[in-house]
Protein backbone atom coordinates (compact mmCIF):
# COMPACT_ATOMS: atom_id res chain seq x y z
CA UNK A 1 0.00 0.00 0.00
CA UNK A 2 1.07 3.50 -0.89
CA UNK A 3 1.16 6.47 1.16
CA UNK A 4 -1.78 7.95 -0.53
CA UNK A 5 -4.27 5.59 -0.65
CA UNK A 6 -3.12 5.95 3.72
CA UNK A 7 -4.12 8.97 4.08
CA UNK A 8 -7.44 8.36 1.85
CA UNK A 9 -8.33 5.32 4.20
CA UNK A 10 -11.73 5.79 6.51
CA UNK A 11 -11.12 5.38 10.07
CA UNK A 12 -14.25 4.62 12.36
CA UNK A 13 -13.62 6.84 15.42
CA UNK A 14 -16.60 8.70 17.51
CA UNK A 15 -17.32 11.72 17.30
CA UNK A 16 -15.86 14.53 19.66
CA UNK A 17 -19.26 15.05 21.69
CA UNK A 18 -19.96 11.41 22.35
CA UNK A 19 -16.32 10.42 23.54
CA UNK A 20 -16.57 9.93 27.18
CA UNK A 21 -12.94 9.58 27.87
CA UNK A 22 -11.69 12.71 26.29
CA UNK A 23 -14.35 14.68 27.62
CA UNK A 24 -13.96 16.99 30.23
CA UNK A 25 -17.01 19.12 30.01
CA UNK A 26 -20.15 18.44 32.55
CA UNK A 27 -22.64 16.33 31.28
CA UNK A 28 -26.29 17.70 30.92
CA UNK A 29 -28.75 15.55 31.17
CA UNK A 30 -31.89 15.84 28.55
CA UNK A 31 -34.79 17.39 29.30
CA UNK A 32 -38.16 15.52 29.51
CA UNK A 33 -39.97 18.73 27.14
CA UNK A 34 -38.52 16.90 24.06
CA UNK A 35 -40.84 14.43 23.88
CA UNK A 36 -43.16 17.18 22.76
CA UNK A 37 -41.79 17.30 19.41
CA UNK A 38 -42.58 13.75 18.03
CA UNK A 39 -45.92 14.49 19.82
CA UNK A 40 -46.39 17.79 17.49
CA UNK A 41 -45.24 14.83 14.35
CA UNK A 42 -47.90 12.27 15.63
CA UNK A 43 -50.91 14.89 15.67
CA UNK A 44 -50.58 16.54 12.53
CA UNK A 45 -49.93 13.20 10.53
CA UNK A 46 -52.86 11.65 12.06
CA UNK A 47 -54.64 14.56 11.35
CA UNK A 48 -53.37 14.34 7.75
CA UNK A 49 -54.17 10.77 7.73
CA UNK A 50 -57.88 11.22 9.36
CA UNK A 51 -58.60 13.74 6.68
CA UNK A 52 -57.33 12.40 3.68
CA UNK A 53 -59.49 9.18 4.63
CA UNK A 54 -62.51 11.10 4.51
CA UNK A 55 -61.93 12.72 1.43
CA UNK A 56 -62.94 10.14 -0.66
CA UNK A 57 -65.18 7.17 0.30
CA UNK A 58 -64.65 5.30 -2.78
CA UNK A 59 -60.78 4.51 -2.84
CA UNK A 60 -59.79 1.42 -1.62
CA UNK A 61 -56.73 2.54 -0.14
CA UNK A 62 -58.83 5.63 1.74
CA UNK A 63 -60.58 3.68 4.32
CA UNK A 64 -62.10 3.72 7.82
CA UNK A 65 -58.95 1.19 9.04
CA UNK A 66 -56.47 4.22 7.90
CA UNK A 67 -59.20 6.62 9.60
CA UNK A 68 -58.31 4.85 12.82
CA UNK A 69 -55.26 4.67 12.20
CA UNK A 70 -54.79 8.41 12.02
CA UNK A 71 -57.18 8.64 15.39
CA UNK A 72 -54.50 6.38 17.08
CA UNK A 73 -51.89 8.92 15.78
CA UNK A 74 -53.36 11.71 17.57
CA UNK A 75 -54.28 9.91 20.51
CA UNK A 76 -50.41 9.34 20.62
CA UNK A 77 -49.51 12.70 20.41
CA UNK A 78 -51.45 13.35 22.81
CA UNK A 79 -49.60 11.39 25.55
CA UNK A 80 -46.70 12.46 24.21
CA UNK A 81 -47.43 16.38 24.72
CA UNK A 82 -48.71 14.91 28.26
CA UNK A 83 -45.97 13.37 28.99
CA UNK A 84 -43.46 16.23 27.96
CA UNK A 85 -42.69 17.85 31.21
CA UNK A 86 -39.98 20.74 31.30
CA UNK A 87 -37.45 19.52 34.31
CA UNK A 88 -36.67 22.44 36.36
CA UNK A 89 -34.72 20.10 39.04
CA UNK A 90 -30.65 18.57 37.52
CA UNK A 91 -29.55 15.62 39.45
CA UNK A 92 -27.23 17.91 41.22
CA UNK A 93 -29.99 19.28 42.97
CA UNK A 94 -31.56 16.55 43.41
CA UNK A 95 -28.36 15.13 45.46
CA UNK A 96 -28.37 18.35 47.65
CA UNK A 97 -32.49 18.16 48.03
CA UNK A 98 -31.80 14.20 49.21
CA UNK A 99 -28.93 14.98 51.39
CA UNK A 100 -31.11 17.15 53.22
CA UNK A 101 -34.06 14.40 53.49
CA UNK A 102 -32.10 11.19 54.75
CA UNK A 103 -30.54 13.46 57.51
CA UNK A 104 -26.75 12.02 57.66
CA UNK A 105 -23.51 13.62 55.49
CA UNK A 106 -23.57 11.86 52.50
CA UNK A 107 -20.60 10.16 50.67
CA UNK A 108 -21.07 8.31 47.73
CA UNK A 109 -24.21 9.28 46.06
CA UNK A 110 -25.97 8.46 42.28
CA UNK A 111 -29.03 9.71 40.98
CA UNK A 112 -31.22 7.73 38.02
CA UNK A 113 -33.82 9.43 36.16
CA UNK A 114 -37.02 7.51 36.54
CA UNK A 115 -40.85 8.02 35.33
CA UNK A 116 -43.60 7.82 37.43
CA UNK A 117 -47.88 7.93 36.81
CA UNK A 118 -49.76 7.38 33.94
CA UNK A 119 -48.46 11.08 32.37
CA UNK A 120 -44.58 9.75 32.95
CA UNK A 121 -43.37 12.65 35.63
CA UNK A 122 -39.80 12.46 36.03
CA UNK A 123 -38.27 11.68 38.92
CA UNK A 124 -35.02 11.14 40.24
CA UNK A 125 -33.78 8.12 42.27
CA UNK A 126 -31.01 8.56 44.15
CA UNK A 127 -29.23 6.50 46.17
CA UNK A 128 -26.59 7.73 48.94
CA UNK A 129 -24.67 6.32 51.51
CA UNK A 130 -22.96 8.56 54.70
CA UNK A 131 -19.53 9.69 54.42
CA UNK A 132 -17.96 7.25 57.13
CA UNK A 133 -15.58 4.30 56.01
CA UNK A 134 -17.11 1.74 55.73
CA UNK A 135 -20.74 3.75 55.15
CA UNK A 136 -23.19 3.44 58.54
CA UNK A 137 -26.51 4.20 56.72
CA UNK A 138 -27.89 4.47 53.21
CA UNK A 139 -30.94 6.14 51.90
CA UNK A 140 -33.09 5.51 48.92
CA UNK A 141 -35.10 9.14 48.06
CA UNK A 142 -37.34 9.92 45.30
CA UNK A 143 -36.90 13.24 44.19
CA UNK A 144 -39.40 14.99 41.57
CA UNK A 145 -37.20 16.30 38.95
CA UNK A 146 -40.24 19.33 37.95
CA UNK A 147 -40.53 20.89 41.40
CA UNK A 148 -38.15 19.39 43.60
CA UNK A 149 -40.49 17.75 46.29
CA UNK A 150 -39.15 14.39 48.39
CA UNK A 151 -41.61 11.98 47.15
CA UNK A 152 -40.30 9.19 49.16
CA UNK A 153 -37.56 8.16 51.20
CA UNK A 154 -35.96 4.86 52.73
CA UNK A 155 -33.32 5.54 55.16
CA UNK A 156 -31.38 2.37 57.21
CA UNK A 157 -27.92 1.11 58.28
CA UNK A 158 -25.65 -0.36 56.03
CA UNK A 159 -25.20 -3.80 57.47
CA UNK A 160 -23.30 -5.37 54.56
CA UNK A 161 -19.54 -6.51 55.69
CA UNK A 162 -17.14 -3.82 53.62
CA UNK A 163 -13.68 -5.90 53.24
Amino acid sequence: MNESSRSDEHVDRLPDDLNAVDNVLPFKFPDNSRRRIPGYIYIACGLVVAVLSNVRDDAVLLNGGLAAGGIVLVVFGLVCLSSGWRMRIDEQAALERAGGAVGFAIGHASAQQVWRGLRSRPTWRVLCYSDEDPPKRRGLVLVDAIDGEVVQKLVQDADETWE
